[in-house]
């Protein structure tokens, strides 16, 4: 090829792009316009979304997500105007298709972590639970240490950390025991069948009524529930204001304490839950005034 025709092709091809250059130069002029103003919208936009979202939700983490998100929404929406000034529509129609694949990509690859960080925000807005509350998720009880938007981490009252992924605590029961600020203490016990019952619920209300952590808004009950194979069963039912574990142990075992020792002191017995062959056992007959009868009588 001769080089003085490849140089006119060169030359040819530069001028047509230097022409196309100089018509765009107004556009470019605009679209930088266009993108500085946009960004400074948009950083606008973020701080008043986040001022409104704060009034809605107290959760840091949560009100910084939504305002990152509105954010680059506003971003890719200047940027889409900026390249539609450029004209270059099909860049944006290809920037378009581009997304909309990768995100159904990622949407399939990524589908537990988008339903855990889904829940972590409807957590967020609904609040069953928060940092402190003492709980029980499934098969887990313990004081929640920490929330945020992909899972819940609860430490048992055994001294485990366990990390629960906010799909199960968003789809299970939860027992939120530090709600209502107090917790309710039930007892069982069981008495002789041979004992008066009335004495029985007063000595037991009489021995139970001065431990101090037991609530003074509500008043302990106790409840006969049934007769048992060697006892008849009652529930000392008693309201503490203190959902702590540490407290609810430690009035059941004063509880259990004190009405041991108020039925040792009155007679009252606490029968074994085994079958025995006690004939001095109270309430029945001891054995050497129990009628024995010996037949003689031949077939």
């Amino acid at each position: 090829m001769d080089v003085t025709k490849v140089s006119e092709l060169i030359q040819s091809k530069l001028n047509l792009w230097l022409e196309a250059l100089i018509k765009l130069l107004p556009n470019i002029f605009l679209a930088a316009i266009v993108l500085v103003i946009g960004i400074f919208i948009a950083k606008f936009i973020r701080k008043i979304a986040g001022k409104l979202i704060s009034k809605i939700s107290h959760n840091l983490t949560l009100n910084n997500l939504f305002s990152s998100i509105i954010y680059l929404s506003a971003i890719g929406v200047v940027i889409f105007t900026v390249l539609s000034i450029l004209q270059l529509d099909k860049a944006v129609t290809s920037i378009l298709a581009g997304a909309g694949i990768l995100g159904l990509a990622l949407a399939f690859a990524f589908q537990d972590i988008a339903t855990n960080f889904m829940s972590g925000i409807f957590i967020s807005f609904r609040k069953p639970l928060k940092v402190g509350d003492i709980v029980q998720i499934k098969d887990y009880m313990g004081k929640i240490i920490d929330v945020n938007l992909r899972d819940t981490v609860m430490e048992t009252f055994q001294g485990q950390t366990v990390i629960i992924p906010n799909k199960e605590v968003f789809q299970n029961p939860i027992e939120n025991y530090s709600y209502l600020k107090k917790r309710r203490f039930d007892l069982s016990v069981g008495v002789s069948y041979g004992e008066d019952l009335d004495q029985v619920k007063e000595i037991t209300l009489q021995a139970v009524s001065d431990i101090e952590e037991l609530s003074k808004e509500h008043e302990t009950k106790v409840f006969f529930v049934g007769f048992g194979d060697s006892s008849i069963d009652l529930s000392v039912r008693m309201w503490i204001d203190n959902p702590e574990q540490a407290v609810y142990n430690k009035v059941g075992s004063e509880a259990i304490i004190k009405i041991k020792k108020a039925y040792d002191a009155n007679n009252i017995m606490i029968p074994f839950p085994i079958r025995t062959l006690d004939f001095g056992i109270k309430g029945g007959v001891t054995l050497d005034k129990m009628p024995i009868q010996v037949s003689n009588k031949k077939e």
